[in-house]
C-alpha cells in the first residue's frame, strides 16, 4: 500500500507515519525499487499497534523501546513482555484516577440535580400556598 492509502485507512497523516518511522515508532517500511514506501501487512500492523497504544497513553519513549527490543529478536521476549505489563500498569493506574474523577463528577451533578429538585419543590409549595391564600 502507499503511503497516501495508509494514511486513509489509518487516519493518520503521510507526515506522521514518515515520523513515526524516523523515530524508530514502527520499523523500516519495505521500500519498490524506486525508494517509495510499500506498506506490507506488517507494517500496517505495527501502524495498529502503535495507534491503539498512543490512544492508551503510552508514551512514545516506551513504545519506541519495544520496537527496539522486537528488533533484536528473540532474546528480548522477557524485556518486552515486562515493557508491556509496567505500561499496563500505569495504564490501569491512569483508569483508576479517571474513575475517581468520572465518580467525581458525577456527585458534583447528583448534588446539582438535588438542588435543583429542592428548588422546584419550593417553587410548587410556594405556588400552591400563593393560589390558597388567593382563593
Amino acid at each position: 500500500m502507499t503511503i497516501a492509502e495508509v494514511s486513509r485507512k489509518y487516519d493518520i497523516t503521510p507526515d506522521t507515519l514518515r515520523y513515526y518511522e524516523r523515530i524508530g515508532l514502527i520499523p523500516p517500511v519495505p521500500r519498490t525499487r524506486g525508494g517509495i514506501r510499500d506498506y506490507d501487512e506488517e507494517s500496517c500492523r505495527w501502524i495498529e499497534l502503535m495507534k491503539c497504544m498512543r490512544r492508551a497513553g503510552v508514551q512514545i519513549e516506551a513504545l519506541i523501546e519495544y520496537v527496539e527490543l522486537f528488533r533484536q529478536g528473540d532474546a528480548t521476549l522477557d524485556a518486552r513482555k515486562n515493557l508491556l505489563i509496567e505500561q499496563r500498569n500505569h495504564l490501569i493506574a491512569r483508569m483508576k484516577d479517571m474513575q475517581d474523577s468520572l465518580d467525581r463528577l458525577n456527585e458534583k451533578i447528583e448534588d446539582y440535580e438535588q438542588g435543583m429538585r429542592t428548588a422546584e419543590r419550593d417553587l410548587a409549595r410556594l405556588r400552591q400556598e400563593k393560589e390558597a391564600r388567593e382563593a
